[in-house]
């Protein structure tokens, strides 16, 4: 029987923050820039948690850290798409080349 190991959990979170870093490169609409910045915390969420599994099992740090990732990413996505939705309404576009509002 195979049982999963903390290689295999490391492995998964380096190929999902890769997944989420190219997307986040590479993308032009902000929705999914945020959507792949989920990735990429998703994917220190499953580190953080296999690390605290494999080396002090008894200790529940890195399920406490990773609700405190979990929770920031809320208030990230909260505040990023109120600000996405104010800038649609005065460029009617979501494209990241359009957003130069912050520019001196």
């Amino acid at each position: 029987m195979l049982t999963l190991g903390l290689v295999h959990f490391l492995i998964l979170s380096a190929v999902l923050f890769v997944i989420g870093l190219f997307g986040v490169i590479t993308q032009r609409n902000v929705i999914k820039v945020i959507m792949c910045l989920e990735i990429m915390l998703n994917a220190v969420n499953i580190a953080l948690i296999a690390f605290s599994q494999y080396i002090v099992p008894t200790a529940l740090t890195g399920q406490v850290f990773a609700l405190f990732v979990m929770v920031v990413a809320a208030a990230e996505v909260a505040v990023g798409i109120a600000i996405i939705f104010s800038i649609y309404r005065s460029r009617e576009s979501v494209d990241m080349e359009n957003f130069n509002i912050l520019k001196w």
